[in-house]
């Protein structure tokens, strides 16, 4: 379990591919706190590190359903992942549930720059039976973006509009979005249960 407060964007440093599961490495600071079988959020993704060397680097590895959902599968050497830790059940919720379970991506559609802030632009193709397991945006509602919990305004049927504040920019792998890149989407776990209660509420 996740609360989308990014810890820090770290850099891929090694991709190997085994069969259909991608091994990624990665070189972050709080490596040396890492253990074996932990559960760390991936650009949204919860993966289990399997390798930690000793180097100031660690390991997780993607199976292919989880490359074939995320954008993890497009990672290069160089790339920058946001990363967190699971939450502390003695700790304070500052973003909102996050599962690390990607339900989509998105692309970028438009960026523009607002006085020190930013608004980014995301759409992501939508189906009724996507609507009917609540992956849907609303007003004011939460989404996590590459494992980022953001705060929805302009939710469009397909789309939706997020204001990203100076931190966020240069503390995430925001920095390096730009029109066109493709980021993971996890929905808000508790519009999925809604809709599930209520099938016929989003029909």
């Amino acid at each position: 379990m996740f609360s989308g407060i990014v810890e820090t964007a770290a850099e891929v440093v090694g991709l190997t591919h085994d069969e259909g599961n991608l091994h990624i490495t990665m070189k972050c600071p709080f490596t040396d706190e890492l253990s074996i079988d932990q559960s760390v959020s991936h650009n949204g993704v919860c993966l289990t590190v399997v390798a930690l060397p000793g180097d100031g680097t660690y390991t997780v590895t993607a199976i292919k359903e989880t490359l074939e959902r995320s954008n993890l599968g497009g990672l290069k050497e160089g790339d920058l992942v946001n990363l967190e830790r699971s939450m502390k059940i003695d700790g304070r919720l500052d973003g909102h549930i996050v599962q690390g379970h990607v339900d989509t991506t998105a692309v970028c559609t438009d960026l523009q720059e607002a006085d020190g802030s930013w608004y980014y632009t995301f759409k992501y193709e939508v189906s009724p039976e996507m609507v009917k397991k609540g992956y849907v945006t609303v007003e004011k509602g939460s989404v996590t973006v590459n494992g980022v919990s953001l705060t929805v305004c302009d939710s469009e049927k397909d789309s939706f509009r997020v204001a990203i504040i100076p931190y966020t920019h240069d503390n995430t792998n925001f920095c390096r979005i730009v029109p066109g890149t493709r980021v993971n989407l996890e929905f808000d776990i508790i519009g999925k249960y809604i809709a599930r209660i209520f099938p016929g509420y989003n029909a």
